[in-house]
């Protein structure tokens, strides 16, 4: 078990990491892009490689923890000058045997920035595959992968007073929480997963931050937030033995019971306006959508935007998890595990594996406004929290107006928002109109004439009404025909922040 983390231990790492320079930056400068990205890919030789026989304080650092390599005790000693050797055992960092210091940990560098500015962290979690030289064990703590980026990403970029970590892992949701939120949460069924949470706040020297141990929302019972983040085990993985359960990714529910815990649970954990992000699964199954199954199990009394970003087939999503286990593909054990999962989609009659992102939101008062459950393929998600947020802002806003309304509001192109016109060869009139968004999800609109023309025409200076009656005359269409059509279009177009009201 890592032992319980030391605040003033911890300081003088700090100070040590700080002195260093131990930094994202300054160690992908130090062994060089190439071989930061072949270690993202649990490739340690090309870094090793770089480093070469260096002996500063950040070589020795980045070997150590970075790297998950042994060094000699003498560099460690000259690299914490605060801390010392005997002070990272103390804390659980490292072991030493002789003048060999072998790594207990991971310790790595997290930068990233955000609407509050640029923030360099330290993140420590447990040996990952490359550093083991083999697979990991169940009780396993994940660093900061690429699933946890992407719910950092999407979080929402606005303050609140409370929030829950559900499921937190090595903590680094609540500290992304914390940044907005003034008290956090952060609840795992691991205690291990706490003890790592404690040791990063302290670390980077960061409060507010309770820890609770306990399954799902048993640690929460009766309270309520105002936001919550989960990335929570939603992996599924077969209920036999001698298939490993993963505590950072495997829930212990047969399918996607957990994932269907989460969602159907946490509207109960919400304040009126609160609003939970998470990841997940949903299993496609004969005769049934996987975003339908969602649907039911969020219910009818919240607000919910799902996004699925993908669907894999049986045999894809148990290759990819049984590889991030650490089994090797073409041993035995690797065709027994891959058996183990397409036996158990089969028993339930599994087509395919969707996974995307799921927000449920509370309304403040009287019914939901909002049920979108769609798919939504490529573009990225850098950003996309503040994206959300304004997108959420717009569809409230629009909520509120009848048609009437909206069409006296003054709307305003989204500045990412590109047109692209496509003609077939000796035509004049294009037979294809696109419009394309730099940002949030990169979605790509076909659009009809009469749509194009008010979506460019929205510029911050004359209402809606008045376009439609613009183009309408323009088309020698009838006005009120083209208003009822357009006006639907248009509150799409506001929620999928295509074009926005002007005065905001």
């Amino acid at each position: 078990m890592l032992p319980e983390p030391d605040a003033l231990l911890c300081r003088a790492l700090a100070d040590d990491l700080r002195a260093a320079g131990f930094a994202s930056a300054a160690l992908r400068e130090a062994w060089g892009a190439q071989a930061d990205d072949a270690l993202a890919r649990g490739l340690r030789r090309p870094a090793t490689r770089a480093l070469g026989d260096r002996g500063d304080a950040l070589a020795v650092l980045g070997r150590l923890w970075g790297l998950g390599l042994p060094v000699a005790r003498g560099d460690v000693e000259a690299a914490l000058p605060a801390l010392r050797v005997d002070g990272a055992v103390t804390l659980g960092l490292i072991e030493v045997s002789g003048d060999a210091v072998t790594p207990a940990v991971l310790l790595r560098p997290q930068g990233f920035s955000d609407d509050q500015g640029d923030v360099e962290w330290w993140i420590a979690s447990d040996l990952d595959e490359s550093a083991l030289e083999g697979p990991l064990p169940e009780n396993h703590v994940l660093g900061v992968g690429g699933a946890s980026e992407t719910l950092a990403r999407l979080q929402l970029t606005r303050r609140a007073h409370t929030a829950l970590d559900l499921g937190t892992g090595c903590g680094i949701q609540a500290l992304r929480l914390r940044r907005l939120v003034d008290h956090v949460v952060a609840t795992d069924i691991s205690e291990r997963a706490l003890r790592f949470t404690r040791l990063n706040a302290l670390l980077n020297d960061v409060d507010g931050i309770e820890t609770r141990h306990g399954s799902l929302f048993d640690p929460v019972a009766g309270e309520t937030f105002d936001r919550v983040a989960s990335n929570p085990p939603f992996v599924i993985t077969p209920r036999v033995a001698g298939v490993p359960a993963y505590e950072y990714r495997d829930g212990g529910l047969e399918g996607d019971a957990l994932v269907a815990s989460v969602m159907g649970g946490v509207g109960a954990h919400l304040s009126p306006g609160g609003v939970a992000q998470s990841l997940g699964n949903w299993e496609y199954r004969e005769g049934e959508s996987g975003l339908d199954r969602v649907r039911d199990w969020i219910g009818t009394s919240m607000d919910a935007w799902v996004v699925e970003r993908q669907v894999l087939d049986p045999l894809a999503y148990a290759e990819l998890w049984v590889r991030d286990g650490g089994t090797v593909a073409g041993t035995p054990a690797y065709a027994r595990l891959i058996d183990a999962w397409l036996d158990d989609f089969a028993e339930r009659g599994v087509t395919g594996i969707g996974f995307g992102y799921v927000l449920v939101r509370k309304p403040l008062a009287g019914a939901p406004t909002l049920a979108r459950f769609e798919r939504v393929d490529g573009g990225g998600e850098a950003w996309f929290g503040s994206h959300l947020a304004a997108c959420l802002a717009a569809h409230d806003r629009a909520a509120l107006l009848d048609d009437e309304s909206l069409a006296d509001s003054v709307l305003r192109v989204a500045p990412d928002v590109t047109e692209a016109r496509h003609h077939r060869p000796g035509e004049e009139d294009p037979s294809v109109i696109e419009l394309r968004q730099g940002g949030g999800f990169a979605r790509t609109l076909e659009v009809d004439p009469a749509l194009a023309a008010l979506v460019g025409a929205c510029d911050g200076d004359l209402s809606v009404g008045v376009l439609v009656d613009a183009i309408a005359q323009l088309l020698e269409v009838d006005a009120e025909a083209l208003r009822a059509d357009l006006l639907p279009r248009v509150r799409e177009l506001l929620v999928t922040g295509f074009v926005d009201f002007a005065d905001d």
